[in-house]
Formats: structure tokens, C-alpha cells, sequence
């Protein structure tokens, strides 16, 4: 018997997405690797550089038809977007958010700077935020306000995750950071882009960290009590961007002339253990943005 196309891509992955399906039930497990590989695969269209800008913007365009079609009950092409279909349809996942996941990785064809934040916060709702959303469909809950949760996660992660990325961004002449915020810390484009880090950098990555924390402290906040069991997927990733903040924060953000920052696998075993075993126990202290 074959194995499904979503686990073929899953499997393999690194990514911290990946990992907090451990936690999960077998059926929401399943699931939750069907809608990771539709992310997986829409990401990497957008991402392959060695092919010409309209040539993935056509690719990308496939993509949001052919989820349309499984979200409208018709038959995907792709073999990714049919093992997603029935978790659709179980879920009732929205094409809205589809597209608009489909829309920010398009971004990254035509955007290599942000203005300020209100932009880049658009960005990263888009890439991020939504797949909260769809994620805690999966999951289940009860209370609406697990949606200001996913909000407020996905926009943490993301924002870690650019501070941790800027200098294979930079690498690639991607900007995230916010010019305006480059301007108020003295930092210009080509320091950037050159990988050159100072103290005036340091202050720059501080103030999109503390912007980060807040999101972070802002989704602790936010997660209902009620849903705080069905949440632990969720609640492991944050832990897990978390302790990745931190270490950034050790390094005094410098991602220039260090190797990348990640955590090793045992850290990520312990932080699986400490969410199960938090989980277990019931515990309501915040799992990130404090300490």
C-alpha cells in the first residue's frame, strides 16, 4: 500500500509544525499532515528561486483553482489537495482562508521590503495567522475566542521567525524588518543585506522581539481555559518558537556570524515531554512570553 502523498512530505520535515503532531490523535494527526503538506507545498512553489517569477506565480494560481475545487466538493488534481478534501469537508475549512494563505506566499514574489508594520503584520496574518486559524478547526474548540489566540500565536511565530531568518533573507536580497524601524534604529538596507551586525542592529532586533513577546503574552491571554486541552499542539509550537526566541535573545540577535540558530533534537524532546506532561497535570502557568 502506498504511502499518501502528505506523509511522504511530512515526515521528512524539520519544521516545528511537524513536531506538534506527536501530541495529536491519530485521526486529528492525519489531518493536520494533509493541510501541512497543502502549506509545505504552496510555500515551496514561492520559494524556488531557479524558476522565472511568473512561471510560480502560474504554478501558485493552479494551486488556489485547484483548492477552490476541493473546497466546492469537485475533484483536485492534485494529489495533495484530494487527501485534504475530506478533512475540508470534516472541518468545514473555508476556501477564504485557502486564498488567503495562497495570497501571502504570492507576496514573496513581488515584496522584497516592508514599509512598517501595518504591512508587514498583513504579511505575516497571511502566512501565519491563517494557518492558526484552519489548524484550531482541526483541533477543536468551543469558545470563539480561541480565534484571537491564533491571531495573536501566528503573528509570534512568525515575527521569531524572521528575526531568525534575516541573514538567509538577506542572502536572498529579502528584507522583512520594517524599513521604518531600520530608520529609527540608524540601520540601513545594505548593513542588511551586507550581514553586517552592530550594536545599532541589536537594538533594531530587540524592538521586533519585544514586539514579538507581546504576541506571545497576548495569546496566553487569550486561550480559553476550555480549549486549553484540544489546544496542545498550538500550545507546543509556541513553546517551541518560544525557546527559539530566547536563544536569539542569548546570541543578542545576531544571526550574521554564527551558524543558523535552531534547537536540537533532545531540546525539542524535552519540550515535548514538558507540554504532554503540563498538559497532564493540568497546569495554567503561560507556557512563552515570560522568563
Amino acid at each position: 500500500m502506498s504511502t499518501p502523498a502528505s506523509q511522504r512530505i511530512t515526515r521528512p520535515s524539520a519544521s516545528n509544525l511537524a513536531l506538534a503532531f506527536v501530541l495529536l490523535p491519530p485521526d486529528k494527526r492525519a489531518s493536520m499532515s494533509a493541510l501541512y503538506a497543502f502549506c509545505r507545498q504552496v510555500d515551496d512553489v514561492a520559494d524556488e528561486t531557479t524558476l522565472p517569477v511568473e512561471q510560480r506565480r502560474s504554478e501558485l494560481a493552479a494551486w488556489r483553482e485547484d483548492i477552490r475545487l476541493a473546497c466546492s466538493s469537485s475533484q483536485p488534481r492534485f494529489p495533495v489537495n484530494r487527501e485534504l478534501q475530506p478533512v475540508i469537508a470534516q472541518y468545514r475549512l473555508p476556501f477564504a482562508l485557502f486564498d488567503e494563505l495562497v495570497c501571502g506566499v504570492e507576496m514573496d514574489l513581488d515584496i522584497q521590503r516592508y514599509e512598517d508594520y501595518e504591512h508587514l503584520d498583513r504579511y505575516c496574518y497571511r502566512v501565519a495567522s491563517v494557518v492558526g486559524l484552519l489548524s484550531i478547526e482541526i483541533f477543536g474548540y468551543r469558545d470563539p475566542a480561541c480565534r484571537d489566540y491564533a491571531l495573536a500565536l501566528g503573528q509570534a511565530l512568525q515575527l521569531t521567525n524572521i528575526l531568525r531568518d534575516v541573514r538567509a533573507d538577506a542572502e536572498r536580497g529579502r528584507i522583512y524588518l520594517p524599513l521604518q524601524e531600520l530608520r529609527r534604529f540608524g540601520v540601513t538596507p545594505a548593513e542588511i543585506l551586507g550581514c553586517h551586525y552592530s550594536d545599532r542592529y541589536g537594538d533594531l532586533a530587540r524592538s521586533v522581539a519585544d514586539r514579538a513577546r507581546g504576541f506571545y503574552q497576548a495569546a496566553s491571554r487569550a486561550l480559553p481555559a476550555a480549549d486549553r486541552p484540544t489546544m496542545i499542539a498550538a500550545e507546543l509550537m509556541g513553546t517551541v518558537y518560544w525557546h527559539l526566541w530566547r536563544r536569539l535573545e542569548a546570541r543578542a540577535f545576531n544571526v550574521f556570524a554564527a551558524p543558523h540558530i535552531r534547537l536540537s533534537k533532545p531540546h525539542k524532546l524535552w519540550l515535548v515531554l514538558r507540554t504532554w506532561w503540563r498538559w497532564t497535570c493540568h497546569s495554567k502557568a503561560p507556557n512563552y512570553g515570560c522568563g
